[in-house]
C-alpha cells in the first residue's frame, strides 16, 4: 500500500506501523457472533438489521427471512411508516427512522445497507466503527476516494464487507462461469453481455444518477470481469441518446440512454457490453462466452415455459420478465444466503469490497473513454487516488502536492487487506513457522 511513502511488504514479514489493520476489540459484538456459533453447529442464529425499507430493502428483507439461521431484529427508514410496515410484514420486533439505531443495536451482528447511494459510505464506516459485519448494495460510495476509505475502514476494523452484485448469483450466469472455470469451452476468446431495460426511467431518476455506465453498465462490466477471471486492462466506450430526448440536456453520460463498451483483458481476451434503457420485448439480459473449444450462452428468463403455435406466430406465449426484481429474485435470495453462510461459518465473502471498487473503476473509465473518445487504461483511474492514511483519501487532481511516484499502481496498493485475507496470510505464516520449527 502507498500512503505518503512507498511501502513494500513481504508476504513472510509482518511489519507493525500506522497502517497495520486494527484487530477487533475484546468483547466486541464480532466476538459475540463467533462465540454464538460453534464450529460444528451451524444451527445458531445470526441477528441482523436492515437499513432502508424501499423496494430493494424489502427484497433483501424477504430474502433474509428465507435464509437459514438468520433473524432480522430491527429495520430503519427515514419515513418511519415504511419501517413500521416492513417490520409488521416480516415480523421484525423493532423499527426506527434512524439508521444509527440499527448500527448501534447491541443485538445486531450484521447490517444490510439498502439506503440511497449517497449514504452508503458514511453508514459503512459507522458499521465498521461499531464492529458490525456489512452487506451493502452497490455502489460502496459515489466517488472513488470515499469508496477506498469505506473499504479500508472495514478492513482495519476486521469486519466483513460484501457488496451486492447480484448477477454473480444468478443460475444462468453462474453456469457460464462454471463452464469457463471447468474449461468446457476451452480458453476464453470473447465475452459478450447485453443489458436492456423494458422502459426508460423518469428524468428525475437519470439526473444525478451518475450516468449510464455507473448506474446501469456497471453490472455488465463487473460480469465481464467475473467471467474473464482476471482484471481488465483498458476500455473503449461510446454512448448516444435514442429514447428520451429530454435527457440530452444532462451532463456527461447521464445524457446517454444507449452505450457500448469494448474491454481488453490479458491474453487478448475481449469483452463486449451493450446497454440500452429501453427494450420493446421485455427485460433483455444475456451472456455469451466463445472459447477455443466451443461457446456457451444464456437466454432470457420467462415467467413460464409455455409456447404458442399459430399460423402467424410460433414462440414463447409470454414476454420475458419486465422488471429486475422479478428477473433476479432468486439471485437476491442466493446472494443473501451466501453472505449469511459466510457470517455463520466465518468464511470469505463471495463478493468483496475490492470487487465493488474495481466495478466502480471500470464504470469511471468507461465514462472517461466516452467523454474523450479514446481508449482509457484502468490504471489511469487508480493513479488518480492518493491516500495519506487508509481512511483519508482524495483525488490527486485536487492537489498539486503529490508527485507521480506516490501514486498507486493498482487497486491492491490502495487497500488494507480485508479480514479474510488477513486470516489466510496468518494461516500461511503459521504453516511456514511450523515448518521451520520442525526442521
Amino acid at each position: 500500500m502507498k500512503f505518503g511513502i512507498l511501502i513494500s511488504v513481504s508476504l513472510l514479514v509482518q511489519v507493525t506501523n500506522g497502517f497495520t489493520p486494527a484487530q477487533p476489540a475484546a468483547g466486541s459484538s464480532r466476538t459475540a457472533l463467533r462465540m454464538n456459533v460453534d464450529e460444528n453447529d451451524i444451527s445458531k442464529t445470526v441477528k441482523v438489521g436492515v437499513i432502508g425499507c424501499g423496494r430493494i430493502g424489502l427484497v433483501h428483507l424477504e430474502a433474509i427471512t428465507k435464509a437459514p439461521g438468520v433473524i432480522p431484529v430491527i429495520v430503519s427508514n427515514p419515513t418511519v411508516s415504511k419501517a413500521e410496515a416492513a417490520a409488521k410484514q416480516y415480523n421484525v420486533p423493532k423499527f426506527s427512522n434512524d439508521a444509527m439505531d440499527v448500527i448501534t443495536d447491541p443485538e445486531v451482528d450484521a447490517v444490510w445497507i439498502c439506503s440511497p447511494s449517497q449514504f452508503h459510505a458514511e453508514q459503512i464506516k459507522a458499521c465498521a466503527a461499531n464492529n458490525k459485519d456489512i452487506f451493502c448494495e452497490k455502489p460502496i460510495a459515489t466517488d472513488l476516494p470515499e469508496t477506498v476509505e469505506a473499504i479500508n475502514a472495514c478492513n482495519e476494523a476486521g469486519v466483513k464487507l460484501m457488496i451486492g452484485l447480484q448477477r454473480r448469483f444468478d443460475d444462468n450466469f453462474k453456469r457460464v462461469k462454471n463452464a469457463v472455470e471447468e474449461s468446457e469451452v476451452g480458453d476464453p476468446i470473447m465475452i459478450k453481455l447485453c443489458s436492456r431495460d423494458p422502459s426508460p426511467p423518469p428524468f428525475e431518476y437519470v439526473k444525478g444518477g451518475g450516468g449510464i455506465f455507473a448506474d446501469m453498465a456497471v453490472h455488465d462490466l463487473d460480469m465481464s470481469r467475473f467471467l474473464a477471471g482476471s482484471d481488465p486492462i483498458d476500455i473503449l466506450a461510446i454512448g448516444s441518446c435514442h429514447i428520451d430526448k429530454s435527457i440530452e440536456e444532462l451532463e456527461g453520460s447521464e445524457k446517454f440512454d444507449t452505450a457500448s463498451c469494448l474491454v481488453r483483458y490479458p491474453n487478448g481476451v475481449q469483452a463486449m457490453v451493450d446497454v440500452c434503457r429501453q427494450s420493446s420485448y421485455g427485460y433483455d439480459q444475456r451472456a455469451e462466452v466463445l472459447g477455443t473449444k466451443g461457446m456457451i450462452q444464456t437466454d432470457n428468463v420467462y415467467p413460464n415455459t409455455a409456447k404458442i403455435y399459430k399460423n402467424d406466430f410460433t414462440g414463447n406465449a409470454d414476454m420475458p420478465y419486465d422488471f429486475f426484481l422479478s428477473r433476479y429474485n432468486e439471485a437476491y435470495v442466493t446472494e443473501t444466503i451466501a453472505f449469511c453462510e459466510s457470517l455463520v461459518n466465518d468464511t470469505p465473502v463471495p463478493c468483496t469490497g475490492e470487487d465493488g471498487l474495481v466495478a466502480l473503476i471500470m464504470a469511471i473509465a468507461a465514462d472517461k473513454s466516452a467523454a474523450e473518445n479514446r481508449w482509457v487504461s484502468f490504471s489511469e483511474i487508480v493513479e488518480q487516488v492518493y491516500c495519506a492514511k487508509p481512511t483519508e483519501c482524495e483525488l490527486v487532481s485536487q492537489s498539486d502536492l503529490f508527485p507521480a511516484s506516490f501514486r498507486p499502481s493498482g487497486v491492491k496498493d490502495l487497500l488494507v487487506p480485508d479480514i479474510d485475507q488477513q486470516k489466510s496470510e496468518e494461516g500461511f505464516l503459521a504453516k511456514v513457522g511450523s515448518f521451520f520449527n520442525s526442521s
